[in-house]
């Protein structure tokens, strides 16, 4: 018996892209049997969280890092941390009154919600959101003019749920942070770079383990060696609760080294796999389908199918897709404009061909 069949859940087929609501990510053999070793045995964990982090820093060249639980976590303990340096008095009282300097600074049009609010996550960690610029418009000047004797910190957030035009870039950011002795932190959860952030000048970059490293669910900090050990510091405050299992602490950190190892799928691999389902895609009536690249500029290739009968919407034939079993979740952030995407990434061959099968179903 299938855990699907025991516990009577749909089977899922994700063509949405790595996502928190479909469980993000298939994992490796080799990370699966790296879970079960750890989980099968003890460490001490203080020690595991150190030696696991400066491994990892070695791997991205970094001064240090540190594991947590989820990239959102990462965003709460960072600020929590930036706002006490270390203060053991802060830890236990973490939204103490006695510390004013709380505000950090992100382009208001960064100020997303990814599932959750990035505004909630800051609020969590203690500190108080000051958005700088507009909705779609922030430079460098206008991070600057916000800054004041109770700025803790800059915030930059690299993802796709932001605003991408008329944006100031990650090296501004931190062009601002240092010529005002600030730290810059970065969330890049689902970013596929590494090193990148952190060599433009982040103090810490934020990432998802389950997302482009295929890692169970986790996150990792990479950053300076102060604040890496501040975050750390609130495992015995904040983090108690954001607390991650050895499990996935050590499947991250095998996840990571095939990672390294192997690198993402390719652009060719993607395009060979794209064209045959976005020819079969296109012979549907009422379908016109072509190959778009990812809109924050990753290298991910997707299939883009704008529904051309105008009695058919966009967010019907999403209802559609997730309602049926297998349910087949999309990327529908233009439903409403009635094109869909698919991100084939984590689909294969046998399941392309069902939602080939089921849009041509829904469009007769």
């Amino acid at each position: 018996m299938t855990l699907r069949e025991k516990y009577k859940v749909k089977q899922v087929i994700n063509a949405s892209g790595k996502m928190t609501i479909l469980g993000v990510s298939r994992v490796s053999d080799i990370v699966a049997a790296a879970q079960k070793e750890a989980g099968q045995s003890f460490f001490e964990m203080s020690d595991l969280t150190e030696k696991l982090g400066y491994h990892i820093a070695k791997l991205l060249g970094t001064e240090n890092a540190t594991i947590v639980s989820s990239a959102s976590a990462g965003i709460a303990l960072s600020v929590c941390a930036i706002i006490g340096q270390g203060s053991m008095y802060h830890v236990y009282h973490p939204y103490t009154t006695n510390i004013k300097k709380r505000e950090i600074i992100l382009p208001k049009g960064h100020n997303v919600n990814f599932g959750t609010g990035v505004e909630i996550m800051v609020n969590l960690g203690g500190g108080k959101v000051i958005e700088a610029g507009w909705a779609n418009e922030c430079s460098l000047e206008q991070v600057e003019m916000e800054i004041n004797e109770n700025t803790a910190a800059l915030l930059y957030i690299k993802s796709h749920h932001s605003v991408q035009k008329s944006m100031l870039t990650v090296s501004q950011m931190a062009e601002v942070a240092n010529k005002h002795n600030l730290p810059l932190i970065v969330d890049a959860a689902a970013e596929e770079d590494l090193t990148k952030y952190y060599n433009d000048g982040a103090d810490l970059v934020i990432y998802s383990g389950a997302k482009a490293i295929e890692a169970p669910s986790s996150g990792m900090v990479i950053g300076k060696d102060k604040y890496i050990k501040w975050i750390q510091l609130q495992g015995k405050g904040i983090g108690r609760s954001m607390k991650i299992g050895k499990e996935n602490m050590i499947g991250l950190v095998v996840a990571l080294e095939e990672y390294l190892a192997n690198g993402p799928e390719s652009k060719e691999s993607q395009e060979s796999r794209l064209l045959p389902f976005i020819i079969k895609l296109s012979a549907i009536p009422g379908i016109e389908a072509n190959e778009v690249k990812d809109d924050a500029g990753r290298e991910i290739y997707r299939a883009s199918v704008k529904i051309t009968f105008h009695n058919i919407y966009g967010k019907d034939v999403v209802k559609q897709l997730e309602s049926g079993d297998p349910a087949i979740y999309t990327r529908n952030y233009q439903a409403n404009n009635g094109i869909i995407e698919f991100d084939i990434r984590s689909v294969n061959e046998d399941e392309m061909d069902i939602i080939v099968k089921r849009m041509l179903e829904i469009m007769d």
